[in-house]
């Protein structure tokens, strides 16, 4: 729980899950882009909650028991609403945002009651050993902005799939600037050592999706001899 003090830097956006009740997600005033919630992390979030992963009523839980690593994850709400369906989950972001992640763990602990989540930092295109055996999905939202981050980012992807693992990406299509060079050269590096399959919007989330939010699934290609 945060103390009166920290409280004060931080401003609460609440997102609620299918069943009724309510993630509680810290975001701070002040801070980088990792300090805030972003729309794509509550599309990527409630996508996770979609009949095709998880539907009680039939028994389905593609979360339950599954090994969940979360890339560039800033709040951690995309993290902590795959623990709360039964993932085991490791929200990874730089060292400088783990305290943010950490309230937000502790404020939503009571949600998660099968599964387990915790906040570790990881810098993009260093040593993942310590996320391995691979992951059976690797989670990210919004990740694709900065063009110096585009190369070590897909290495880290690279060297975190094995052949089994999906990835799950979401972000926000942004036409100024220099995003749209920037996305190019992501898809441009990914494209070589992935396959990738878009997500359309009928099934995604039915309130909680937008055109210009895209989530893409991504599964490391095959060496053929």
């Amino acid at each position: 729980m945060a103390t009166q003090g920290e409280q004060n830097n931080y401003f609460v956006r609440e997102i609620e899950k299918n069943d009724g009740s309510v993630l509680t997600v810290s975001q701070c005033y002040m801070g980088d882009v990792g300090c805030v919630v972003w729309d794509a992390a509550i599309v990527l979030a409630k996508y996770l909650e979609t009949k095709e992963f998880y539907d009680p009523s039939s028994g389905v839980n593609l979360w339950a028991g599954r090994r969940v690593v979360e890339l560039g994850a800033g709040t951690g709400v995309v993290g902590l609403m795959a623990a709360t369906l039964g993932a085991y989950v490791s929200v990874t972001d730089l060292e400088d945002l783990q305290t943010l992640l950490k309230v937000n763990i502790q404020d939503n602990q009571t949600l998660i009651t099968s599964g387990s989540i915790t906040a570790k930092v990881l810098e993009w295109g260093k040593d993942v050993s310590g996320f391995l055996p691979p992951p059976n999905y690797v989670l990210m939202a919004d990740c694709i902005y900065y063009e110096q981050s585009i190369t070590p980012l897909v290495e880290t992807l690279k060297l975190l799939s094995g052949p089994e693992t999906c990835i799950i990406c979401c972000y926000e299509q942004r036409t100024e600037g220099i995003n749209p060079k920037v996305e190019e050269q992501y898809f441009e590096l990914l494209h070589q050592s992935f396959n990738c399959e878009e997500i359309p919007l009928s099934k995604q989330d039915g309130e909680f999706s937008s055109p210009d939010i895209r989530i893409l699934h991504a599964r490391k290609k095959s060496l053929r001899l």
